[in-house]
């Protein structure tokens, strides 16, 4: 082939001719391998040489110097995805303008947690009242009562003096109903053009107080099997038996959650029983309870049960409140809803 092209340039320039009119515009650039050969059937391959067509005015230099940064740019965002992956962080785009601020703690050290901040933190207010008990004096006080008392029984056939265990489960129900409340109160509002007096938020206050008792609870106790399959089954049967029971009657649901408090500072005293006696062993308290409760940081598993305690005993008295303005005739949003009430 090559003396194809010799030929065909000795020819134009014997006979003065432009060389231009013979010569093809393509440029053999290098050999190629077997595997490259028979990969190459678009006709760009000839005599084993690829065959690069000038179809741009630039030189030859310049555009192999241009391909050869283009590769290296790819090879490096190859390089460089793969770090990403490779990594055990959360690579974010910046597209959206959302950034973390860099939030410390008091002593400079910086904040570990994403699932809550520190001025969601709190000191629990111990000197609540643990022994009040709401004593049923209506209809439906007695059915609420009788109700909560009904459903201890199968929690201690199951758990028996296994505390650890049925307050991971307590905690998996308790967490329900302030959500439930709130979002029905926060359809209510839209529907109805009007505020809520507070009381949505302070419902959904009581649910993430709750839910952090769970996500401490986690870490001491590790759930097995089909105590993560009771779990799946007492949320949903409670979640929507208790949906329809607000919708129904707010005042009996609220009752129904303030009876269910009173049996948590129950449940956390006789597990504080077993602490001290040396039936349950005072471990440590997890960082995530000394960060969110504002605890010493020798806190120990005591001290994180005592404050749980006390957050149940201020759930307890937000529920029957709101119970009673409901037995008054009245709409939540009439009261002051007891926002920060810990």
């Amino acid at each position: 082939m090559n003396r194809i092209a010799v030929r065909s340039v000795v020819g134009g320039l014997l006979g003065g001719r432009n060389c231009n009119r013979y010569i093809s515009t393509a440029v053999a650039v290098r050999p190629l391998d077997g595997a490259e050969f028979l990969n190459r059937r678009n006709g760009d391959v000839l005599g084993g040489f690829y065959w690069r067509r000038m179809m741009s005015t630039v030189p030859q230099s310049a555009e192999t110097a241009s391909l050869g940064e283009k590769e290296q740019k790819e090879s490096q965002s190859s390089v460089s995805d793969d770090s990403k992956k490779g990594s055990d962080s959360v690579v974010v785009s910046n597209y959206w303008g959302i950034q973390r601020p860099k939030i410390t703690r008091e002593d400079g050290s910086e904040w570990p947690w994403n699932c809550f901040m520190p001025w969601e933190t709190y000191k629990s207010d111990l000197s609540i009242d643990l022994s009040k008990h709401h004593v049923p004096k209506t209809f439906l006080d007695r059915v609420a009562y009788r109700t909560v008392k009904l459903l201890r029984i199968p929690t201690d056939v199951f758990f028996q003096r296994r505390y650890g265990c049925r307050a991971m489960m307590l905690e998996t129900v308790a967490a329900v109903p302030g959500m439930v409340g709130g979002m029905l109160l926060h359809l209510r509002s839209l529907r109805k053009f009007q505020q809520s007096g507070g009381w949505i938020k302070a419902l959904l206050e009581e649910a993430e107080n709750e839910r952090m008792h769970l996500m401490t609870m986690v870490e001491l106790v590790k759930p097995v099997w089909y105590e993560r399959l009771l779990v799946l089954a007492v949320q949903g049967v409670f979640f929507n038996a208790f949906f329809v029971l607000y919708v129904l009657s707010p005042k009996l649901a609220h009752r129904v959650v303030g009876y269910l408090e009173e049996e948590a500072i129950h449940s956390y005293t006789e597990y504080l029983k077993d602490i001290d006696s040396g039936k349950i062993e005072n471990v440590p308290a997890p960082a995530i309870a000394i960060d969110y409760w504002r605890l010493p940081k020798d806190s120990t598993l005591k001290d994180v049960i005592t404050v749980i305690r006390a957050d149940e005993a201020h759930h307890r008295d937000v529920n029957h409140f709101a119970s009673d303005i409901h037995f008054q005739g009245k709409e939540l949003r009439e009261a002051p809803a007891p926002l920060g009430y810990h």
